[in-house]
């Protein structure tokens, strides 16, 4: 197919460019010698563009980054089948290929074994129940109960609550000599005119008393987490050694020439903790990905480190969304981002009948759905935006999200194990549409860094085992029978 050479141009008006209503993509387009307060923006479907550098110059051996936000389990898989989409589109070069990989959440789970060699299909075939050179992802590898806290936390309570009682009359008898004078003539005035402040000014010392006594850990006999994801660092480990790759950053790097950058937060000083070969490399690859995709409550935080000098981690997209700046300050030209999580835009003005259209009518977990993806993908605008007008980035960023209007991919549990294989599916076409929609400009983009692609070649499905279909269809007929509304929205001013 012939690809004409022209730059791509953002024919919209100046009030359509600064109206988000109606569209699923922003595209910000810097043809060399533009200057920034120029650069036009196109909202149309599924990928964002930030176009800075010279088309016209080929790099080819530029830096090319691949960046994979969270999402959870039904994210992750919703990556994954984009991610065989993308990888079935580049001609010449495989996402296995890049240079750089920055993962978030699950997307750590995934930039692990594909930037040491593992093609986004077998993953899916691992993940939704079909093992070949990775084993089955199983059930109790996500949801493995957090045992250890749910049986000692409450043994800890019953101790400390036989030690309080004793410890608590001592420290009243202490009291009593030191405070008897002034409460011999509390007690008088309390017997003189009873009432509330009299006989507060009674039982507040002692109570005080009491208080100085009670245990600092309150909260502390609650268990940290339902769950435990230790399961998911010996799944990494595991299919790492059984494959013959590195679990060490530097091994990666100098085996296959890969750096790979996982993120963290670190719950005791709440900063973002980027671990890698040049980075913080106290920790194995298994173990950065289990520190990165500890959800906060969902799962207990990673204790992770050499031994001695263990840390307490939470899932990085606390502080970061998908964190492109970390390639970019490592030398990606080229960045290749992938985000599962935006909110949806719910078009209810335009719906002619009085079906149910809010989502506040949907309930508590829509509401928390959309107020999460909203606080997610706010983040990941601004740091798109932040490179836009960053003068010193002449690179190009290719941003592949959902349409704003995928009411079916919004409506999955994020981390609901049985919507792994629909997710998969549900990613795979939709990335497939949006690469065949933006063709002309990606290949354009791509073709600079020495890049081919075949829109052709994606094909029309992915193949998903059988057993995650069949888990899917339980799921489904649990969810009628036990009476759960189905998502109805607006998209775009139809049903």
């Amino acid at each position: 197919m012939r690809r004409s050479t022209e730059a791509p141009r953002a024919s919209v008006s100046k009030d359509s460019a600064s109206n988000y209503r109606g569209t699923a993509l922003c595209w910000y387009a810097a043809p060399h010698g533009v200057a920034a307060s120029h650069r036009q923006r196109e909202h149309t479907l599924g990928i964002t563009f930030v176009q800075k550098s010279d088309l016209s110059r080929p790099r080819p051996d530029a830096r090319r980054a691949l960046v994979l936000a969270g999402g959870a389990i039904s994210g992750g898989s919703f990556k994954l089948g984009g991610l065989a989409a993308l990888n079935r589109y580049l001609t010449n070069t495989k996402v296995t290929d890049f240079d750089i990989y920055m993962g978030i959440s699950a997307g750590a789970f995934l930039a692990a074994p594909i930037a040491a060699g593992i093609e986004p299909e077998e993953l899916v075939e691992a993940v939704v129940g079909e093992p070949g050179k990775i084993s089955r992802f199983k059930l109790f590898d996500f949801y493995h109960p957090n045992w250890r806290e749910f049986l000692q936390r409450p043994a800890y309570l019953v101790r400390d609550a036989v030690a309080f009682a004793p410890a608590m009359w001592l420290r009243l008898a202490r009291a009593v000599p030191r405070t008897l004078p002034a409460m011999r003539k509390r007690a008088l005035d309390f017997m003189a005119d009873p009432s509330f402040e009299t006989a507060e000014a009674v039982v507040v010392p002692y109570l005080t008393e009491v208080a100085k006594h009670r245990s600092t850990k309150r909260y502390g006999y609650l268990p940290s987490g339902l769950f435990d994801n230790s399961k998911i660092e010996a799944y990494i480990r595991h299919n790492l050694e059984r494959n013959g790759l590195p679990n060490s950053f530097r091994q990666l790097k100098l085996l296959r020439g890969k750096s790979l950058y996982i993120g963290a937060t670190n719950i005791d000083t709440a900063q973002g903790v980027v671990f890698g070969h040049d980075e913080d490399n106290s920790v194995t690859i298994s173990e950065a990905v289990q520190a990165s995709t500890a959800i906060p409550g969902f799962f207990r935080p990673a204790r992770v480190g050499p031994p001695g000098r263990e840390q307490d981690y939470v899932d990085a997209a606390v502080r970061k969304t998908a964190n492109i700046s970390t390639a970019v300050h490592h030398g990606a030209e080229l960045v290749i981002c992938y985000n599962p999580f935006r909110p949806i835009v719910n078009y209810r003005h335009r719906l002619a009948s009085g079906d149910r259209s809010s989502l506040s009518d949907l309930g508590m977990p829509v509401i928390i759905n959309q107020a999460f993806r909203t606080l997610l993908h706010s983040r990941l605008r601004l740091g798109i935006e932040k490179l836009r007008i960053d003068e010193s980035f002449r690179g190009d960023v290719i941003l592949v999200e959902p349409t704003e209007t995928d009411a079916r991919f919004f409506a999955m549990n994020p981390v609901a194990f049985w919507e792994r294989g629909a997710a998969a599916e549900h990613g795979f076409q939709s990335v497939k549409q949006s690469l065949a929609k933006h063709d002309h400009t990606l290949a354009k983009i791509l073709a600079a860094y020495g890049i081919g692609v075949d829109v052709n070649a994606i094909g029309d499905t992915l193949r998903v085992p059988e057993e995650a279909r069949r888990e899917r269809a339980a799921a489904s007929d649990e969810d009628r029978r036990a009476g759960k509304p189905r998502l109805r929205l607006v998209a775009g001013g139809r049903r």
